[in-house]
């Protein structure tokens, strides 16, 4: 009888703990995509301010306007289900727009000097900080997040519930010689 108490004691210790492991990965895993969220939130919103600056950019050279246009219309959401790959894929998006506005700017000094393109550009490099940020944030909640998957018990309870390691965030090499947006 004793041993039965004992037995059945142990199980149930082992289903707590199983259910505790599996709650603890779930808010993890939660986390990681609220992080994502936040990253395409940002992005949006540094999408927004740029395409003011393309509309701008229409008295100034018809033939670029349409262009930086149908590459602002052919971006994507990022939102908690996506990958890293694909929030990479559209900060890539964002920095080539970035970077052809500000080599336009350059060409057209009274398009620098516009109050609109001042507004705007300090808007674009606001977000882009913000975007920073959130890509800091995604790579810590992944860390945590991977660090419970891999390590040992809880790395048995991930793999019954196919829990997988997620993807950080790479930071662009390139992006550190990027040419400046201030103004």
């Amino acid at each position: 009888m004793i041993s039965t108490i004992i037995i059945v004691a142990a199980i149930a210790l082992l289903v707590l703990w199983f259910i505790s492991v599996q709650r603890k990965l779930v808010g993890a895993e939660e986390l990681t995509g609220n992080a994502m969220s936040q990253i395409g939130v940002q992005q949006s919103s540094r999408w927004d301010a740029l395409t003011g600056l393309v509309e701008l950019l229409k008295s100034y050279n018809e033939h670029e306007y349409n262009t930086l246009r149908d590459v602002i219309s052919a971006r994507s959401g990022i939102n908690s289900g996506s990958s890293a790959e694909e929030a990479q894929e559209q900060e890539d998006k964002l920095s080539a727009v970035a970077t052809r506005i500000a080599v336009l700017a350059e060409q057209y000094p009274s398009l620098k000097a516009d109050a609109g393109y001042r507004q705007a550009m300090d808007s674009v490099n606001s977000y882009e900080n913000q975007v920073r940020m959130s890509r800091m944030v995604y790579n810590d909640a992944v860390t945590r997040y991977n660090r419970l998957t891999r390590q040992l018990p809880d790395s048995i309870v991930a793999s019954v519930f196919h829990f997988t390691e997620k993807q950080y965030l790479k930071e662009d090499a390139a992006k550190k010689n990027m040419p400046s947006l201030k103004i």
